[in-house]
């Protein structure tokens, strides 16, 4: 196929490369002075393989996916640009040759038991959290790579790349570090925003390892021949670094125009915070389990994650295996009717991390803390909402005071905005006004990063006054009985923990 050059016509188009927990996607968005529009030219599985060693990332489908998408886009009319988001933690090793070592890890993968220990006994989580500020997770990166030491992938690797950096390079050919992304990995120092030497020597990792950072907005190069010729794009297309990791472009599209906002990005995970100018990093704040992850222009994204929509998605998956609906609407409805408050339960239980029978566990945790079994399917949907409404309102509430700010409005954005219930009962919880959207806020945020880089936008207040001059948007405001709801917080802060 000929390759498509960059056209007047296609000048505005945008190409964000999106991958999720469960799928990936290419979506093409047009920029203008006052139009902002999304169009999904491809969509494609994220199947996690279980090999005899582990859990792993179908990264080669992955990659696969990833040029079809491109290759729609071509047949739409070219693009200007192209940016990659993904999740964060996880990434691919290369060898000296270049060569990806093995498929990389899934996140949810049991290899990092007890590596946390391991790290603490070189270097203890109060001075760990004292320079890098990240939330103790047990699959972050330095955790994993400490799981992973004398094996022989890690003898031979010369290389790391996570995950979007390693798309960027199969696209490209260049190595480099979105500093979004490596804020996540537990190896940058939140300060100065550099890769911290001397935590790489005393867990004695290898500073060649780890390449040289990049920010939102820096090139990244353009596309290999091969690509070029695959996918019918001009071989001089440019791919942008944008927020690499999935929640820091969400955050950017946040359509707040004034301060003194909170942000929920609601998906598999729910990651609810602040966006401040410089790290907490107070004993405080590391008892709390707040994170500290670079944004867009220097921001710091004070949050924390909760485990989100991944309860309700898992007990769909359970249902449907069982022959029983999975209607989201209908589900939803049903939970509406279902009576409030009857059992409540704490969404960031390890019992809820790995994949399985998630009814099963919820009802096993209510029936362990002396509640109400939830027996019908909305039952147990309203105990999952109501739950995840009362982690809302406890970590945005630890984190105003922990930063100390004053908040005044919740945005939430990402899929979990088109939860009618969840938006509403995050209102009632938190007692402030929420507004519910964008619900593509990443894909958003990936191509406006594009757009400022080719110079249609400008600062990220531009940006967010586009998004919120373009986008559809609901607001919720406050209402219900909150002294109902102070007891069901109060009745799962005294709940006795799984041991």
């Amino acid at each position: 196929m000929t390759p498509t050059p960059p056209s007047s016509a296609s000048a505005s188009a945008f190409a964000a490369v999106d991958l999720g927990a469960t799928s990936g996607r290419v979506i093409l968005g047009h920029v203008g002075p006052d139009t902002l529009d999304l169009t999904e030219v491809h969509r494609f599985p994220n199947t996690p393989v279980r090999l005899p060693d582990g859990l792993r990332w179908d990264v080669l489908s992955l990659f696969q996916g990833v040029l079809d998408g491109l290759r729609e886009a071509a047949r739409s009319g070219g693009v200007a640009s192209i940016g990659v988001d993904t999740w964060a933690v996880d990434y691919g090793l290369l060898d000296a040759d270049g060569a990806l070592v093995g498929h990389p890890y899934h996140y949810r993968d049991d290899r990092t038991d007890g590596a946390a220990e391991r790290v603490w006994a070189a270097v203890s989580r109060q001075e760990l959290y004292g320079v890098t500020g990240l939330q103790h997770l047990p699959f972050n990166t330095v955790f994993q790579l400490a799981s992973t030491e004398g094996t022989v992938q890690r003898d031979v690797a010369r290389t790391l790349l996570l995950v979007p950096d390693l798309v960027i390079h199969w696209l490209t050919g260049s190595i480099g570090a979105e500093e979004t992304n490596a804020s996540t990995t537990g190896l940058l120092d939140a300060r100065t925003g550099t890769w911290s030497q001397d935590l790489l020597r005393r867990l004695s990792l290898d500073p060649a390892l780890f390449p040289p950072l990049r920010a939102p907005g820096d090139p990244a190069g353009t596309l290999l021949p091969h690509v070029a010729a695959y996918t019918g794009l001009d071989p001089r297309t440019p791919v942008t670094t944008v927020a690499s990791h999935d929640t820091a472009s969400a955050v950017a599209a946040v359509p707040a125009t004034e301060p003194g906002f909170a942000y929920i990005s609601c998906g598999t995970w729910s990651l609810a915070g602040l966006e401040l100018d410089a790290p907490v990093l107070s004993e405080a704040s590391r008892a709390a389990n707040f994170t500290n992850e670079r944004g867009v222009d220097g921001t710091v994204r004070y949050l924390r994650n909760i485990m989100g929509l991944w309860l309700l998605e898992e007990c769909r998956r359970t249902w449907d295996g069982q022959g029983l609906p999975t209607h989201i609407p209908t589900l939803l409805a049903e939970a509406a009717r279902a009576e409030p408050f009857a059992s409540v339960v704490d969404p960031d239980a390890p019992e809820f991390l790995a994949p399985g029978d998630m009814p099963a566990r919820i009802r096993a945790s209510c029936a362990r803390t002396g509640q109400r079994v939830p027996g019908s399917q909305g039952a147990v949907v309203r105990c999952v909402l109501e739950s995840l409404a009362l982690a809302h309102r406890r970590t945005l509430r630890q984190a105003a005071a922990l930063a100390g700010r004053d908040v005044t409005r919740i945005h939430l954005v990402g899929g979990g905005a088109r939860n009618d219930l969840l938006c509403r009962l995050t209102a009632d919880a938190t007692g402030l006004p929420v507004v519910a959207g964008p619900t593509e806020a990443t894909a958003l945020g990936n191509i406006l990063v594009q757009a400022r880089a080719a110079g249609l936008v400008g600062d990220l207040a531009d940006m967010r006054r586009l998004i919120a001059s373009t986008q559809p948007l609901r607001s919720y405001t406050p209402g219900g009985d909150s002294a109902a709801w102070d007891a069901a917080a109060a009745r799962l802060d005294s709940a006795p923990r799984n041991p």
